[in-house]
């Protein structure tokens, strides 16, 4: 008897590539010993309802939709193994756990590949499996309009982030984590489970296994400070006088103010926060 697969994909993600591989797709994992079971994915529903009992869960498409997916099957308490196809823009989860950038070698990857766990985040109940921000620049994601993704992919996020760089507003955080807590007055803050946003490496010393999270802040300072020492830690991955570097399972977050916040490119919950990485929870076919 075939093993079942649960097909999920977004149409819009990564220029609409997707969509004219999809045949392609589908026959690589019945050739597997798969009957697929295609569905596109409508935000706003929640893809597992209605859906049959599965041995796998492939997702197509960037890191919002992996977010999407995640916590979508979170809310119905269910717990399939997951194979990622890179079609998004960015793709940096797809990237931190080895899947190949051509759609049709990562569907092979995952036809081929083995069960492995890795970790995941939570922040205030909601998963996240890449990257969780707040500050300048981290809801560039969600701002940039999904046509111009299309058109020239990560460009658009730097199209629409220069648009920020007027903002030079530090936000006040109280940190409690792990090895004891901390007052920053912080510009832009990443949290990351993997190691790349938008494809650049900032957090180097990161591990999809480790159990930890690697949060890194940029501190308030003048501008040209602030282009200096981040240049700094770009060059040497070294944290500096205002690049502050905490490695954690777990931190709350407080604040004076309420920013906006990001997961994965998806919008994130309020503040005050909780952030934890859930060590090995989810099972990924690499």
């Amino acid at each position: 008897m075939n093993k079942q697969l649960l097909l999920l994909y977004n149409v819009k993600a990564g220029r609409g590539r997707l969509k004219r591989k999809m045949d392609t797709i589908e026959q690589i994992f019945v050739d597997a010993g798969y009957d697929p079971h295609p569905k596109m994915l409508r935000f706003g529903e929640n893809p597992f309802d209605g859906a049959p009992e599965v041995d796998l869960v492939v997702i197509c498409g960037g890191d919002g939709t992996i977010n999407y997916v995640v916590n979508a099957m979170r809310q119905r308490g269910l717990d399939y193994p997951l194979g990622i196809i890179p079609a998004g823009t960015a793709n940096d989860f797809a990237g931190a756990i080895g899947m190949h950038s051509n759609i049709i070698k990562a569907a092979k990857q995952i036809a081929s590949g083995t069960e492995q766990p890795v970790d995941c985040g939570r922040v205030n109940g909601e998963y996240f499996v890449n990257i969780f921000s707040f500050g300048m620049f981290t809801t560039t994601s969600q701002h940039t309009p999904e046509k111009i993704k299309q058109h020239i992919g990560r460009a658009a996020y730097l199209i629409e982030g220069s648009k920020e760089l007027h903002n030079r507003e530090f936000i006040p955080l109280h940190i409690v984590h792990d090895n004891g807590e901390i007052d920053v007055d912080s510009m832009i803050t990443l949290i990351f489970n993997g190691e790349t946003a938008g494809r650049i490496p900032l957090a180097r010393h990161a591990a999809i296994n480790d159990g930890l999270l690697d949060c890194l802040m940029l501190r308030k300072c003048k501008p040209l400070a602030s282009a200096w020492y981040a240049t700094k830690y770009l060059i040497s991955g070294t944290p500096n006088e205002e690049v502050v570097h905490i490695r954690t399972s777990k931190m709350t977050i407080t604040s004076p103010l309420s920013p906006l916040t990001d997961m994965d490119g998806q919008p994130g919950p309020e503040f005050p926060i909780t952030i934890e990485c859930l060590f090995q929870n989810l099972r990924i076919v690499l």
